[in-house]
């Protein structure tokens, strides 16, 4: 399923993410992950169960497309590079970006570095994908081919994702439960 948490700004909608992934320690409270607690020594294997698509963009601009999908699942141990670079080069090819493989991440058009970092945070094989705000600043071309995006993600991979978003029309697009 798509999950949406709408709010107005401020109000912690971005931490409560950064939380569940331990980005930032939460006050109180338990984050559980299938019924395990998540807790500061599994961190590594709990960041690889969550993908993190962040508001503002966080790839690799001076890598290639290849390299930013390749590096989460090297540097985390959970594939060799051979296994990694094969991996990402599937990815690409479920995302139409392979013909841009070689290319320098900051050299891509706004909606393809979108697709580029759902992809990176899929090579972990993430049971969760955590999307905090990824319309922003998209024209109305590019939202519509993230929300085609985004159900093409929850199909194809069969994955929950939780979404952050402003834009009301992507929302009631592609959220089958909103709070």
């Amino acid at each position: 399923d798509v999950f949406c948490l709408v709010g107005p700004s401020g109000c912690g909608k971005s931490t409560f993410l950064r939380c569940l992934t331990r980005l930032e320690e939460p006050d109180g409270g338990t984050v559980m992950l299938d019924g395990k607690e998540i807790t500061e020594r599994d961190i590594d294997a709990t960041r690889a169960q969550m993908g993190m698509v962040f508001q503002h963009f966080n790839l690799f601009p001076h890598l290639t497309v290849r390299e930013n999908i390749t590096l989460a699942p090297t540097e985390l141990k959970l594939l060799n590079k051979a296994d990694a670079d094969k991996k990402a080069m599937e990815l690409l090819k479920v995302f139409d970006l392979e013909k841009f493989a070689s290319y320098k991440a900051a050299n891509l058009p706004y909606g393809q570095q979108r697709k580029l970092e759902i992809a990176r945070a899929l090579a972990t094989d993430p049971k969760l994908l955590l999307l905090d705000e990824p319309a922003a600043g998209m024209n109305p071309n590019e939202t519509k081919e993230l929300m085609e995006t985004i159900s093409f993600v929850r199909d194809h991979f069969n994955m929950t994702i939780l979404l952050i978003e402003h834009d009301m029309k992507l929302v009631s697009g592609i959220c089958e439960e909103l709070t």
